[in-house]
């Protein structure tokens, strides 16, 4: 034996229908419930649920957009504002990017 001690590993799994508190959101995302509640003013994210922060609950897809969220701060030192506009151009970005793939399967010729 190596004398070192056993790694736990934990963690969710979380689908399109999962919802998070605000608590849980800051645990996974690594960061502080000021910057979320930064966030929910600025538009980046919508919580569902009571008037109060402890009754918010946001969708699982809020915790991938938080990490592109700091990303952008962190290595492009954008603030909330830029971000929120990023994060609109990725979603239309990718939307597009949907709507062709499914345009050219349209046009593939039939294999018959």
């Amino acid at each position: 034996m190596s004398g070192r001690e056993p790694i736990t590993l934990s963690g969710w799994v979380l689908d399109e229908e999962s919802t998070v508190g605000l608590g849980e959101l800051c645990r996974a995302a690594c960061v502080s419930a000021e910057l979320l509640l930064d966030m929910v003013q600025e538009g980046l994210l919508e919580p569902q649920g009571g008037e109060s922060p402890a009754d918010w609950r946001f969708p699982a897809t809020a915790l991938t957009r938080v990490w592109v969220v700091v990303r952008l701060q962190r290595d492009l030192q954008v603030n909330l504002a830029g971000a929120a506009l990023a994060l609109d151009l990725i979603e239309e970005l990718n939307t597009l990017r949907e709507r062709v793939r499914a345009l050219e399967h349209q046009l593939r010729p039939d294999p018959d």
